[in-house]
């Protein structure tokens, strides 16, 4: 997926990620009901479907790569390039991780009906983030051109126009989940108590949505920009931050709702973080090599 959004490539993405769900969802289906196999089918469901995805990724990729000549055998420096600037994404996506297995933790001390009402906001939430991180995808492929092209006037008005469109586009998420709350949770559950639990948590992430359009649109920026060391850092702090907070809310005797603000928290410093990098101009680093 990252080699053809490097391209720019990102209908064959969609191609792939449609089909990849259209399979998962017939399998689930048939495993978990058809051949009774409960949870275990819908998790050999899922794996299928994503070996399916990778082998037509790699068909794609192998394929082009065939087609310029490009050589198929490791190589080293290529490698290396490779982790250098994997590592410190990594170590980003592992921050970020560790932040939603602290908050799904800190849910499960507080109730069945509270880690419950979690699951349900955690599916939405992340459903919200990859709608929103469509246009930190183009900010990652849009910013790497115009800074690999040595045009930072273009990079600076690109990354204004995203950050307004995710505002936008957060504004608009946010107020479908106000005006969708009462119909959204009875799609899982008839649980009332789930629901009294989950109805004023889900207005938290509602007014949380600009602030998470800003967020994964800079983030999308800075990976373009290649500036993985600096979002690496950011979000050890932001860890950091959230991870005292979080962890005192069972005793402090907070509910699902105190979760919820934390991890809206957990967003705001997130955005202060980046937007005063981007501010800075340290990540204008034009060139084909950072």
């Amino acid at each position: 997926t990252g080699v053809l959004r490097g391209l720019q490539n990102t209908r064959t993405p969609l191609y792939v990620a449609i089909a990849g769900f259209v399979a998962n969802a017939a399998l689930n289906a048939g495993l978990v009901y058809g051949a009774d196999l409960g949870i275990a089918g819908s998790a050999w469901g899922t794996v299928i479907a994503q070996f399916g995805m990778a082998a037509a990724y790699l068909f794609v990729v192998v394929r082009g790569a065939r087609k310029h000549g490009a050589s198929l055998r490791p190589d080293a420096a290529g490698i290396r390039a490779c982790a250098q600037a994997g590592v410190p994404l990594l170590v980003r996506t592992l921050s970020l991780r560790a932040v939603l297995m602290i908050a799904t933790a800190v849910a499960a001390r507080l109730g069945d009906a509270d880690i419950a009402a979690h699951q349900i906001i955690l599916s939405l939430w992340t459903l919200l983030a990859f709608a929103l991180d469509a246009i930190a995808i183009a900010g990652q492929a849009i910013i790497g051109r115009y800074l690999g092209a040595g045009d930072t006037q273009g990079a600076r008005e690109a990354c204004r126009r995203m950050v307004e469109w995710g505002i936008a586009v957060g504004v608009v998420l946010g107020g479908l989940v106000i005006v969708c709350r009462p119909l959204f949770l009875p799609l899982f559950t008839s649980d009332t108590a789930v629901h009294d639990i989950a109805l004023p948590a889900l207005l938290m992430v509602a007014l949380s949505q600009p602030i998470c359009g800003i967020v994964f649109v800079l983030d999308g920026v800075l990976m373009g920009a290649g500036d993985g060391p600096y979002l690496a850092r950011a979000m050890v702090l932001v860890l950091a931050v959230f991870a005292p907070v979080a962890l005192l809310i069972p005793t402090l005797g907070g509910g699902l709702t105190a979760v919820w603000a934390a991890m809206t928290l957990m967003m705001t410093v997130r955005m202060l973080t980046l937007w005063l990098r981007t501010r800075s101009g340290r990540w204008i680093v034009t060139g084909a090599t950072r």
